[in-house]
């Protein structure tokens, strides 16, 4: 009885580390495509990025950036060692994106709103090792 409960337990942990795992997987990589969609169709997002200052070939290189990083971090059979790369790429844009918001002027919400996006892709690789914990290494 009691093994049966300890394996009961065990699938609904696995099956919750799952859930959360692809749900906010799932939240990082769509808002990835989205933002990098809007980056070509978008004239205010194309205003938005001169408006921090970047020259707009950073905006095109962005763009396949966060596609590239969108597509490799939600395909299960690419390597967790490839998806760190695109985890690291991607906190990095969101920290870029906070500070780039808090120094252009923008308001507060602007710049919290990529640190929130930066809690979920934590949240999303802690829940990538807690899947894998054998591929750390």
């Amino acid at each position: 009885m009691y093994i049966m409960f300890v394996a009961h337990t065990k699938e609904k942990t696995i099956m919750k580390n799952k859930i959360i795992y692809w749900s906010t997987t799932g939240i990082i990589s769509l808002m990835m495509l989205f933002s990098a969609s809007q980056y070509f169709v978008n004239p205010e997002v194309k205003a938005g990025i001169q408006h921090l200052g970047y020259p707009d070939y950073f905006r095109i290189e962005l763009a396949i950036a966060k596609i590239i990083g969108a597509l490799i971090i939600i395909i299960p059979l690419i390597t967790i060692r490839v998806k760190e790369w695109a985890y690291a790429g991607f906190a990095i844009v969101c920290i870029s994106a906070s500070i780039a918001h808090l120094n252009s002027g923008d308001p507060v919400a602007r710049a919290i709103t990529p640190i929130i996006f930066l809690g979920i892709l934590i949240l999303s690789n802690l829940y990538l090792h807690k899947l894998n914990p054998s591929k750390l290494s």
